[in-house]
């Protein structure tokens, strides 16, 4: 663990944390470096109701052990708990700013544990507009927007022992070829070094890394092409975090599977103040092969 408790909040050239009044100032960052850090954007209360929030919908017999990780797709249609957000209005007037619309689709939600011992998670970017054949799966469905990615909270603190996320800075621009050193997976969805077998890479000597450094209440932005990867959690302390993402409401996507039962609950439950954020909702099947 001692490499990973070496590690120091970076020093850059830029601007990367902002407040939350600032937020053209966060477009312009998520433009030229493709991440960007908003301060303090939910109260103390509201961090430790969506850390229980993610508990629920995630794991809620506690059942992970060590050295696990468990990821809830679909966070959004777990409950109240993950609903709250919705509600607070700090937090959808980032979504507004990000997206440039005032009427908002909920896209896509997630929650992810991860206990003490686990793994590195290895770089990837999460969009799929690199490939336009036939989708094969529902990432390939959904991950196609050319809205901000990322939008994660890190409920108990993103740091580098704490399996903290890190980017690569610029990674996020049409084109880009990969880290000095490496190359571009088949499916340019990771990169692997040159020389070496072609798998993702989950190492952390790269050009261009940036270990990312915050609190629970803060944001962290990053762009729809930006490579991301996250540290091994190393301390005895469970890593808890979640994230809520929209679309524009007028970019309609076609789904080929049906909303499952979970998400036709969802809807059927949502207090009807929220239906404005339904319109559209498409929930997702990850079982859904093209």
């Amino acid at each position: 663990m001692q490499e990973y408790l070496e590690i120091q909040k970076p020093e850059l050239d830029y601007t990367y944390e902002f407040e939350t009044d600032q937020l053209s100032l966060v477009s312009e960052c998520l433009e030229a470096h493709g991440f960007a850090i908003i301060k303090d954007v939910l109260p103390p209360d509201l961090v430790a109701s969506l850390k229980q929030a993610v508990f629920d919908g995630t794991d809620p017999k506690r059942e992970l052990a060590h050295g696990q990780s468990s990821t809830r797709h679909a966070w959004i249609e777990s409950g109240p708990g993950a609903w709250q957000l919705l509600g607070y209005d700090p937090f959808m007037k980032i979504h507004r700013h990000l997206i440039g619309a005032k009427e908002l689709t909920l896209h896509r939600s997630a929650a992810i544990i991860r206990m003490p011992g686990s793994q590195p998670v290895t770089w990837h970017t999460d969009w799929c507009g690199f490939s336009t054949d036939v989708p094969k799966n529902s990432g390939d469905v959904l991950n196609r927007g050319l809205w901000p990615s990322g939008k994660w909270f890190y409920l108990t603190g993103s740091r580098p022992e704490h399996g903290g996320l890190c980017v690569i800075e610029g990674s996020h621009v049409e084109n880009w070829e990969g880290p000095e050193g490496f190359n571009l997976t088949a499916d340019k969805r990771s990169f692997y070094k040159i020389g070496e077998e072609e798998k993702p890479y989950a190492g952390f000597d790269i050009p261009g890394l940036v270990p990312l450094f915050t609190n629970p209440a803060d944001m962290i932005v990053f762009a729809h092409r930006t490579y991301h990867g996250a540290f091994p959690n190393q301390i005895d302390e469970v890593r808890l975090s979640c994230g809520v993402g929209f679309r524009r409401r007028d970019h309609h996507i076609d789904i080929p599977w049906e909303i499952p039962e979970e998400g036709r609950q969802f809807l059927a439950d949502l207090p009807s103040h929220f239906h404005r954020y339904t319109h559209g909702y498409t929930s997702i099947n990850l079982n859904w092969r093209g």
